[in-house]
């Protein structure tokens, strides 16, 4: 069989065994492993298997992505995302749209603390969420808030994403980091601007709360 036949052959088991809803990784690995047994016999194989996944995992950048992840769990349960939102609340909650604006505000804070767009979303839903629906806002624009401020999540450093980008691509971590600081910064200035205009455009989106003393 020559090897373009092999390959497609190779793609039609894959396929054959994603539609059978075996995990993708899983479906990969065995196609991988069957045609190494084919092309190069069984000790090439087990070298590879038994190399391969332990270089994939072993470059020491990676091991910021979990110590991130850990440290945006303490903060969540510490209560730093709570204190976080009220002194961005404390500073815009008393304009129009103020409470969307401080909930984007605290979503770039904890972003750069946790650097994942899932554990700011899941943050600020549980922050943000009830405090925006007791003053009456639209509940279209404050899960769009939430949703738009999670996406700073990968963007201000430190990202996540970036992290892996970074390494998969050799480039500098820190340079990275760098570069995304000044859009991260904007991007947040933006989006709070356009609560702005939305909330003076329609002021029922987004009453105005209570100065904070």
């Amino acid at each position: 069989m020559s090897p373009p036949v092999m390959g497609v052959v190779a793609f039609a088991v894959l396929l054959g065994l994603i539609g059978l809803r075996v995990p993708v990784a899983i479906a990969m690995g065995v196609v991988g492993m069957v045609g190494g047994l084919i092309l190069n016999g069984p000790e090439s194989v087990g070298f590879i298997m038994g190399s391969v996944p332990f270089e994939a995992v072993f470059p020491y950048g990676l091991s910021v992505i979990p110590l991130f992840i850990l440290m945006g769990v303490f903060a969540a349960h510490a209560g730093l995302s709570r204190g976080l939102y009220d002194a961005v609340h404390a500073f815009i909650g008393h304009f129009r749209g103020g409470l969307a604006m401080a909930t984007v505000g605290a979503c770039a804070a904890f972003g750069a603390i946790c650097g994942s767009s899932l554990a700011t979303v899941a943050t600020m839903c549980k922050v943000a969420m009830p405090e925006m629906r007791r003053h009456r806002y639209d509940d279209g624009l404050a899960a769009a808030t939430i949703a738009a401020g999670g996406t700073l999540g990968v963007l201000i450093p430190p990202s996540v994403i970036m992290v892996i980008y970074a390494i998969l691509t050799e480039q500098s971590i820190g340079r990275l980091f760098a570069a995304a600081l000044v859009p991260g910064v904007l991007a947040t200035a933006l989006y709070m601007a356009a609560v702005w205009v939305q909330t003076r455009r329609r002021p029922a989106l987004g009453p105005a709360g209570a100065r904070v003393p």
